[in-house]
Parts: structure tokens; C-alpha cells; sequence
């Protein structure tokens, strides 16, 4: 069975200083996973903001993002306090059974 993403805002203009939200959704049979919000600036790389991990009951943070999880409605809401022409671009969200992590 496929496992879908789902974002509901295919675009939102914002005023500097307000609050943000964007929605997503997620199909799973997995029990636990780890669930991610990317930036994609005009430049074009993609730039993680912030991880949620499935069996962690608080909501991520980092800096002005948030997270609001919602494991039983599968959802994966992001919000940006204080917006800035900075975080102009595109968001993604994804859900990953695992992720790998290298250093040098």
C-alpha cells in the first residue's frame, strides 16, 4: 500500500511579523517514524527546519518553527512565528520509516 504525503496549501502570502501555519497530512501503517518540514529557498537546496519523531509526545521546536503533531489525525502542522522576508520559498513536508546521518 502506498504511504502518501499530503500538503493542503498549494500557496499562502504572509505579512512580516504575523504567524504562519502550514498544514500536512500523512497515510502510515508504521508505528514509528520520523516526520520532517524543509525549506526551499529560490536558490534551490533543500534546508531542514525542524524533526518530529513519532514516539516523542512533545511537539519539536526550533527557534520561531514549531510543530503541531498530531499522531492519532495524522497530522503535521508547521508554524513559523514572527515571519520574516527571509523565510520566503517553498516548504515540504515528508515522513521517513528511518533517516541516516554522516559526519566527518
Amino acid at each position: 500500500m502506498a504511504q502518501t504525503v499530503t500538503q493542503t496549501q498549494p500557496e499562502m502570502s504572509v505579512q512580516e511579523a504575523e504567524t504562519a501555519t502550514l498544514d500536512c497530512t500523512y497515510d502510515t501503517r508504521d508505528s514509528d517514524y520520523y516526520l520532517f518540514w524543509y525549506k526551499q529557498p529560490p536558490s534551490g537546496e533543500l534546508v531542514l527546519i525542524i524533526r518530529q519523531e513519532a514516539y516523542k509526545p512533545q511537539n519539536a521546536t526550533q527557534n520561531r518553527f514549531s510543530v503541531n503533531f498530531q499522531k492519532v489525525s495524522k497530522s503535521f502542522s508547521l508554524k513559523i512565528s514572527d515571519s520574516q522576508l527571509g523565510d520566503a520559498g517553498m516548504y515540504l513536508c515528508a515522513r521517513m520509516k528511518e533517516y541516516f546521518r554522516m559526519s566527518f
